[in-house]
């Protein structure tokens, strides 16, 4: 049993022994922060999104009041073995579960697992949710289902474990393999075509391919955000600028992310002016595809295209990175191609009691049913346009 906090730091021992739990406002985590960010950098799977660097300004800025870091640490010395934000959502139509908290704007709800963490860590991180929570079901959406973490979660205790609908997005290798998805992606008639409109382009100034890091990032990233809300999402409100809310989270994010190296802005530019720029995330050696626009005016020279095969030579030709992840929507037209690896994942829910077990077949179900109703939508749209 996991019992109620001890006292104002919000922790008190568990029963079993060594392991200690934490309930924590991650917008307060204060004297935390140097044992989460190492638990970060230290993580099986990394996961920039649930970082104190993204996660605390996301949080501040967007109202989401009701999230909660949870955490299991050493008591012995004090290393956190497990975290992730966690919050009471939706699964699908019904099914409400205790849920790690990936969105849009993060996409990855890989929770936080210490390389060093033993076996008996991720139940004790979902006794500590349950009981918090008051929720018999326990959801991580989002879970790259080959990964190290998910792995270790399913080995892990007494719990039951089952997989919702599983989901395939483009990502890329390192190394050998990665050179290969870039030549298959760079072959035939793209191989042509792509090189032939830079020479097109280069007719309306100087074309400049480039890549942004450290202290040049917030700089860029203004340059970012005037050229995402001049298309299509600036239209329909829903690029960073649109609201106060999310352009003020971003900036702070990208300052963040940038004073650590974490951060990389890809550009093509003419006669100085971007066309197309591509934000990667950068941690434990993984890239995150976070953000692209372009000037839809040179949409005749497939800007999209050229800055995202420009990141993918660029991640190849970093000795530090190991692969990337796109974040893409699955089928997605334009990354697919180009990005040739493939990631699979969904959401895993996790149950012990019966009630719980129950929820869980229930919503994986309902999961499904809420899929099938988005895809018919869609299809419809796009029959009546």
């Amino acid at each position: 049993m996991i019992h109620e906090p001890a006292d104002a730091s919000g922790h008190s021992p568990l029963a079993e022994g060594a392991l200690e739990p934490l309930v924590l406002n991650p917008c307060t985590a204060g004297g935390h922060l140097d044992a989460w960010r190492k638990l970060s950098a230290n993580a099986l799977d990394p996961n920039p999104f649930f970082g104190p660097d993204f996660l605390i300004p996301f949080l501040e800025n967007t109202g989401r009041s009701g999230v909660r870091l949870f955490a299991i640490r050493c008591g012995r010395t004090g290393d956190w073995l497990m975290a992730a934000p966690m919050g009471r959502r939706r699964l699908g139509l019904a099914v409400s579960a205790a849920s790690s908290w990936a969105t849009e704007y993060g996409p990855l709800g890989t929770p936080l697992l210490s390389v060093e963490a033993p076996q008996s860590v991720p139940a004790a991180f979902f006794a500590l949710t349950a009981e918090k929570t008051r929720l018999p079901l326990i959801a991580f959406p989002y879970l790259p289902f080959e990964g190290a973490t998910a792995r270790a979660i399913e080995g892990s205790g007494n719990w039951s474990f089952r997989r919702g609908p599983v989901s395939m997005r483009a990502s890329h290798a390192a190394g050998p393999e990665g050179e290969a998805q870039f030549a298959k992606a760079f072959s035939g008639k793209r191989r042509k075509e792509l090189p032939r409109l830079i020479r097109r382009l280069s007719q309306e100034g100087e074309v400049r391919f480039e890549s942004h890091s450290g202290d040049d990032v917030p700089r860029h990233f203004e340059s970012f955000l005037q050229l995402e809300a001049s298309g299509w999402k600036g239209t329909r409100a829903t690029a960073l600028l649109s609201h106060q809310n999310t352009a003020r989270f971003a900036r702070e994010m990208i300052a963040k992310l940038s004073a650590s190296g974490s951060v990389r802005i890809d550009t093509i530019s003419v006669s100085g002016k971007p066309i197309a720029m591509l934000i990667i995330m950068l941690d434990a050696g993984r890239a995150f595809s976070w953000k692209i626009a372009f000037d839809e005016s040179y949409a005749r020279f497939s800007p999209g295209a050229q800055i995202t095969l420009f990141a993918l030579e660029r991640n190849l030709q970093d000795p530090a990175i190991t692969g990337g992840d796109s974040l893409a929507v699955p089928g997605h037209p334009m990354i697919e191609p180009l990005w040739r690896g493939r990631l699979s994942y969904g959401t895993l829910l996790c149950a012990r009691s019966v009630p719980g077990r129950a929820l869980q077949m229930a919503a994986k179900y309902d999961m499904a049913l809420e899929g099938d109703i988005r895809r018919l939508a869609r299809k419809l749209l796009r029959r009546a346009g």
